[in-house]
Formats: structure tokens, C-alpha cells, sequence
């Protein structure tokens, strides 16, 4: 068949999609940006703050209406404050191609409206940042987290293979120590490095529940400690 986006056998059979259905048409640029906001929409509801369901559900060609094909980095801002306490807000910026220098720092610094509201930080870029910039950002008055585009364009969490991640509450994280006897240090160990670590934003010393399950083994539960 012509015209509809599928294919056909000689008997008129619909065999199903052709390829030139799965051909993207829009730019690549506003894709990345589409698929690196959405996870880091996704990751902000994972740590609890509030995020509308309509903007993680948004389509790319919805995205594309709103933002169009090279989309404006102010407009994709994303500011929200966590659901158990509205006092702390988190900002997240993308930055642009070009490599960060101490000086674009500054000014992202200058462009933050109520500095004093914000509890965190996290740029979306997509070049190196030089070592004096790191040290700019070692001094913000709040936290700053740093990602890559590029490993933000699919949701590690959502992978088939990847065992479910639970961060413990302080309480929790207490009554699993008196448990075993054991102390934090025992604990097997994760780096706050770690894609899964930066994924929740984890702190040194919080614990996470890793659950895991498959088909041949049953399922069983561990226990990591951020280091």
C-alpha cells in the first residue's frame, strides 16, 4: 500500500509499518532536548518533588510545537520544590554547545532570580567545563549537580536489566542497622559517583534498598551505603 506508511503483500495483506514511518523529520537537536528533559523530569518526581504528569507525558511532537526544532534554553528551565517541604526549590538549566569557562558560571549565577529560595541546582550540558568553572561552582551558596546531556537521553532506571532502587529513610535506614548489628561502614558500598547515586541526588552515608529479580533467580534484596 501507498500513502498510509505500511507495507503490503500481493493480496493486499498489511504486513505492517514501513520504515520511512520511524524516519524522525525534526531536528536532532530539539530530540536530545526533548528526551534529556523528560528524564530529568522523571528524576526530579523520583526524588520526590512535584512535577505535573502532563509534563513528563508530553509527546516530542507536542514538544516540538511548543519549543519548535531548536529550542531555547531558557524556555526549557525546569523550577519546582519538593513535595514534603515546599521550601526547597531545585532549578535545573541546560547549557548550551559550547564548553563552560569560569565566566558563563558567573553569569548563570547572576541570572538565578531568589538565590535565597534555592536549596539546589543541576546543569544539563553538554561540552567540558574547565577547572576554574568547577571551582566557581564549588562555592554556589547551594548545591550544584552536574550531568551530561548525552546521559540523560534514556532513564537508566527504566532498563529491563537494571535491579529497582529504593532509597531508606532515616528511620529506616536506623532500624536496618539494628537489625543486623551491624554498623554503616559493613554495609556494601556505592559510589556517590555512581549513575544510579546521581540519578537520586544520594549523599554520603544514605542507604538504598537494591532489589533484585529474574526469571532464572528468585528475587532477593541488598543493601547498598553511598560512599
Amino acid at each position: 500500500m501507498e500513502g498510509n506508511g505500511f507495507e503490503g503483500d500481493l493480496n493486499g495483506e498489511i504486513l505492517g509499518p514501513c520504515l520511512s514511518s520511524y524516519v524522525d523529520e525534526g531536528s536532532t537537536e530539539s530530540h536530545r532536548y526533548y528526551l534529556a528533559r523528560r528524564t530529568v523530569l522523571e528524576m526530579l518526581k523520583d526524588r520526590g518533588y512535584a512535577v505535573p504528569a502532563s509534563e513528563i507525558e508530553l509527546s516530542l511532537q507536542d514538544f516540538r510545537a511548543i519549543h519548535g526544532q531548536n529550542p531555547d534554553l531558557e524556555r526549557l528551565r525546569i523550577s519546582t520544590n519538593l513535595r514534603s517541604d515546599t521550601l526547597k526549590r531545585i532549578l535545573v538549566i541546560f547549557c548550551g554547545p559550547s564548553m563552560l569557562k569560569v565566566n558563563n558560571v558567573r553569569n548563570i549565577l547572576g541570572q538565578i532570580v531568589n538565590r535565597d529560595t534555592l536549596s539546589g541546582l543541576i546543569l544539563v550540558v553538554q561540552n567540558h567545563m574547565t577547572n576554574q568553572a568547577l571551582k566557581a561552582v564549588d562555592v554556589f551558596p547551594f548545591k550544584v549537580e552536574i550531568f551530561q546531556i548525552t546521559d540523560l537521553l534514556v532513564n537508566i532506571t527504566k532498563h529491563v536489566l537494571k535491579p529497582k532502587h529504593r532509597v531508606l529513610t532515616d528511620q529506616e535506614k536506623k532500624r536496618l542497622l539494628k537489625k543486623y548489628n551491624i554498623e554503616e561502614k559493613q554495609l556494601p558500598r556505592m559510589l556517590q559517583k555512581d549513575a544510579i547515586s546521581k540519578y537520586y541526588g544520594l549523599e554520603k552515608g544514605q542507604v538504598v534498598k537494591v532489589t533484585y529479580s529474574g526469571e532464572i533467580t528468585e528475587s532477593h534484596v541488598t543493601y547498598r551505603c553511598i560512599w
